[in-house]
């Protein structure tokens, strides 16, 4: 027994130096589950700050690819984290409505092409998420324009969804975008627009289209944006996040 615990204690201390040291891919990052011991393990290496923000991917219903563009939220995070004072946690975090820990994540992200639904018990769980003070940013990477903009006037039927103009504070907060939200993909050949619906002078949920901001966060040879265009999209969402946690 003990001659065998020796050189196995050897190997394991061996394999954790080795995966301490190790680089993490963005594909694998990506992919980290809430609640799981990989997910503690990379938290404590890659952000020690227990306090610092996390932000979630919403994975939701109805057929879209909730998942498209795996570097996209960990290149933003980077971001955020090299040109803002907020304390922020680079790991990508994935939450559907109806997960318990919901409620732990103050900016939701969602993007991807085509249909989303909502449940009748996830669209009251979202609601009260966003009267608590969370936020929802959600990106049109092309087609989602005409069913999440049905989805937006069910979560608050009393509620206008709203074009934000250009001097809304939301194109204000940390960059100045005096033109409103930048160009960065072509789709319809339309001008970027940004809807929201706002709560108590606050908006709650913000929609963009025409713009796809989440494919100027992707790695470079993804869509090979040129760097102009990748510090636009990733400048407009910091002015994002800014707005969710300022205002």
């Amino acid at each position: 027994m003990c001659m065998r615990t020796g050189p196995l204690l050897a190997i394991t201390t061996m394999l954790w130096v080795v995966l301490a040291t190790a680089p993490i891919s963005v594909a694998q990052v990506s992919r980290i589950v809430p609640g799981t011991v990989e997910e503690d393990y990379l938290s404590q290496r890659y952000n020690p700050d227990p306090s610092a923000l996390k932000v979630a991917r919403l994975h939701y219903s109805g057929g879209g690819d909730w998942y498209w563009g795996a570097s996209a939220i960990p290149n933003f995070l980077e971001f955020v984290r090299d040109n803002s004072p907020f304390p922020v946690d680079t790991l990508e975090r994935q939450v559907k409505i109806t997960d318990p820990d919901l409620f732990q994540y103050p900016f939701m992200f969602a993007t991807g092409h085509g249909t989303v639904e909502f449940s009748p018990e996830e669209k009251e769980r979202l609601r009260t998420y966003l009267l608590a003070g969370g936020f929802l940013f959600v990106n049109d990477s092309y087609g989602m324009k005409a069913k999440f903009l049905e989805v937006m006037g069910g979560l608050f039927p009393e509620r206008e969804v709203v074009e934000l103009p250009f001097d809304h504070p939301i194109y204000h907060s940390f960059y100045d975008f005096p033109n409103g939200p930048p160009k960065i993909h072509e789709h319809d050949n339309e001008a970027p627009r940004g809807y929201a619906l706002i709560i108590n002078g606050r908006v709650v949920v913000y929609f963009l289209v025409e713009s796809d901001i989440g494919d100027g966060w992707e790695d470079p040879q993804v869509h090979n944006d040129p760097p102009e265009k990748r510090d636009e999209a990733l400048r407009m969402g910091l002015n994002i996040l800014s707005y969710a946690l300022l205002y």
